[in-house]
C-alpha cells in the first residue's frame, strides 16, 4: 500500500534506477512498509528532500521537487540509524515512533518544468507500441473476415436472390433473405434498449472529448482532478446528444410513451452509478478514509445532474423524437414467423464471450496501464496512444458485431437487436475477469473487506460503463449493416 503526500500541488516521489542502471526515475508516492520473507516491516522514518528554484524577483522561491527516503527503525529514537528494523506481527502489540527530517536543496529545474520528472518516468512507449501493433493485427484479422463475408458470401447471395428470371418457380427462399418481413420488427423491451443506447452515445462522446482535450494538453496530470471533473461535466452536457439519438431510435421503433423513455434514458445509467458509488462510499466513511467523497460534494453532483443533465436529455429526446425515423426498404409482416432451434454457441451468453475476446485483446495492454494509474497511483500521460486504441476499439466492436449478426440471420433468427448490443458488450464482461487477475498483481494484498468491496465495486462500474459504450457501437454498426443488406435485395 502507498500514501501520497502533496506539497504545493506536487506529489512526493521516490527515486529509483532503471533496469539497465542508466536512468534515474521517480515513482509517485511512498510505501508504508515492505514484505520480506513473509515478514512485514513498517516504515516509520522519512527523510524529505525539497528542491526549490530561485525566482526572478529577489526573495521569491518556488518548489520544484519533493522527494522522500523511507526507513524502518525499531528503537524509541527512530532517527538513529543503528536500530533494527521495525517488524510487525499479527498477535503482538507494537509501539511505533515516527520521525522525519527535511533537507532543502536549490535545484536547476524551472517551476514550469517541475512535472517533467514524473511524466518522463511514467512513459514507456515501447510497450505501448507493442499494444498498438497487437491491436492492428486484430483489426486486420477482423477486417479480412468481414471482407470475406461481404465480398464473397453476401455478394453471392444477393446476386442469386436478384436473378428472379433464372430461378425455378419452385425455388424456396432460405437463409437471411427469408427474414425480410421480420428482420426490422421492433425488439422486446424497447425502452430499456433505447436508454442503454442513449447512455452509450453519451459515454462515447465524453471519452472522445476527454482524450482529445488531454492530447492537446488542456487536461494535464499536474492539475489534480481535472480529468475526472471534465469527464463528469462533459457527460452531463452531452446528455442532449444521447437524448437525440435515443429519441430518434424510439421513434423508429414506433414508441408512444416518449416522456417515459426520455426519463429512463436520463436516469438508468447515472442512477445506477450514483447509487452504487454512494453505497461504496459508506465503507470509506466507516474507515474514516481520506479517499471518501464528502457528502456535500455528492449532493452538489446530484443537483448538477438533476438541473443540467436531466433537462438536456429531455430536450435532445424531444427533438430526436420529432425527427423523421430511420427509413426501411422492407415492410414488416403482421404475424411473426417462428424461429428455428439455435445452436448453443449462437445464444447470448456464449456469443458475448466469443465476440468480446477480440476487441478486448486489442485494448487489454492499454487497459492494464489505466488500471495501474487508478489503483497504484501511477500517472498516465500517453493519450495519443490511447486515441489510437480508442479508434481501433470502435472498429473492432463494429466489425465483430456485424459478423455475429450475419451468422444469426443465416440461422433464420431475426431477433438481432439485443444480440448486436450484447455481442460487443461482452468486452466489458471480460474486463471484470481482467480486474480479478489485476488485483492479484497489486503491490498490497487486499485482505480488508471494505478495500475489496471498493476495488471490485468501482471496477465493476468501469466494466459496466465499458460494456454500454462498446455495445452501442455494435448496435449502430449492425443497424447500418442490416439496412444496407436488405436494401440491396429485390423483395417481391
Amino acid at each position: 500500500m502507498m500514501f501520497i503526500l502533496i506539497l504545493d500541488n506536487l506529489p512526493v516521489a521516490r527515486k529509483y534506477s532503471s533496469a539497465d542502471g542508466k536512468m534515474t526515475l521517480y515513482h509517485r508516492g511512498h510505501k508504508i512498509g515492505q514484505l520480506y520473507e513473509d515478514q512485514v516491516y513498517l516504515y516509520n522514518n522519512f527523510h524529505f528532500k525539497i528542491k526549490y528554484h530561485v525566482g526572478s524577483q529577489p526573495g521569491k522561491y518556488r518548489i520544484t521537487g519533493f522527494e522522500v527516503e523511507s526507513n524502518s527503525r525499531s528503537g524509541t529514537d527512530s532517527c538513529s540509524s543503528g536500530d533494527a528494523l521495525l517488524k510487525l506481527t499479527k498477535d503482538t502489540e507494537v509501539t511505533v515512533h515516527y520521525s522525519y527530517s527535511v533537507e532543502w536543496e536549490e535545484g536547476t529545474i524551472a517551476w514550469a518544468s517541475r512535472w517533467d520528472t514524473y511524466l518522463t518516468s511514467a512513459t514507456n512507449s515501447q510497450i505501448h507500441w507493442f499494444s498498438i501493433v497487437n491491436s492492428l493485427i486484430i483489426v486486420l484479422f477482423l477486417s479480412g473476415l468481414l471482407a470475406m463475408i461481404m465480398v464473397r458470401a453476401l455478394r453471392r447471395d444477393i446476386a442469386a436472390y436478384n436473378l428472379d428470371e433464372e430461378m425455378d418457380e419452385t425455388y424456396e427462399e432460405t437463409g437471411w433473405k427469408l427474414l425480410h418481413g421480420d428482420v426490422l420488427r421492433p425488439p422486446n423491451y424497447t425502452t430499456n434498449l433505447v436508454a442503454l443506447i442513449g447512455s452509450g452515445v453519451q459515454l462515447g462522446a465524453t471519452a472522445m472529448a476527454c482524450i482529445v482535450l488531454s492530447m492537446l494538453g488542456m487536461l494535464s496530470p499536474a492539475s489534480r482532478g481535472s480529468l475526472i471533473g471534465a469527464g463528469v461535466s462533459l457527460f452531463f452536457f452531452f446528455g442532449i446528444i444521447g437524448g437525440y439519438y435515443a429519441g430518434r431510435l424510439y421513434r423508429t421503433f414506433k414508441g408512444l410513451a416518449w416522456k417515459r423513455a426520455a426519463f429512463l434514458t436520463a436516469t438508468l445509467y447515472p442512477g445506477l452509478i450514483s447509487t452504487t458509488c454512494f453505497v461504496l462510499n459508506f465503507f470509506l466513511w466507516h474507515k474514516k478514509s481520506s479517499g471518501a467523497v464528502p457528502f456535500s460534494y455528492m449532493c452538489a453532483l446530484l443537483a448538477f445532474w438533476v438541473c443540467v443533465s436531466l433537462p438536456l436529455v429531455f430536450v435532445g429526446f424531444f427533438f430526436g423524437f420529432r425527427k423523421q425515423p430511420y427509413e426501411y426498404s422492407v415492410r414488416t409482416n403482421k404475424i411473426p414467423r417462428p424461429i428455428p432451434t439455435q445452436l448453443w454457441y449462437m445464444r447470448t451468453g456464449p456469443s458475448m464471450l466469443l465476440a468480446g475476446i477480440l476487441p478486448f485483446g486489442a485494448v487489454f495492454i492499454e487497459l492494464y496501464f489505466i488500471f495501474s494509474a487508478i489503483w497504484e497511483n501511477q500517472i498516465y500521460t500517453l493519450f495519443s496512444f490511447l486515441f489510437l486504441v480508442y479508434v481501433i476499439l470502435v472498429i473492432c466492436c463494429a466489425e465483430i458485431s456485424v459478423v455475429i449478426v450475419y451468422f444469426q440471420l443465416c440461422t433464420e433468427n431475426y431477433r438481432w437487436w439485443w444480440k448486436s448490443f450484447f455481442a460487443s458488450a461482452g468486452t466489458g464482461l471480460l474486463c471484470i475477469l481482467h480486474t480479478e487477475y489485476f488485483s492479484t498483481t497489486l503491490s498490497c494484498k487486499l485482505w480488508d473487506s471494505p478495500q475489496l468491496s471498493c476495488t471490485f465495486g468501482y471496477t465493476a462500474l468501469m466494466a459496466l460503463t465499458f460494456g454500454i459504450f462498446t455495445g452501442s457501437i455494435g448496435f449502430f454498426a449492425s443497424f447500418m449493416f442490416v439496412r444496407y443488406v436488405y436494401s440491396a435485395v429485390k423483395i417481391d
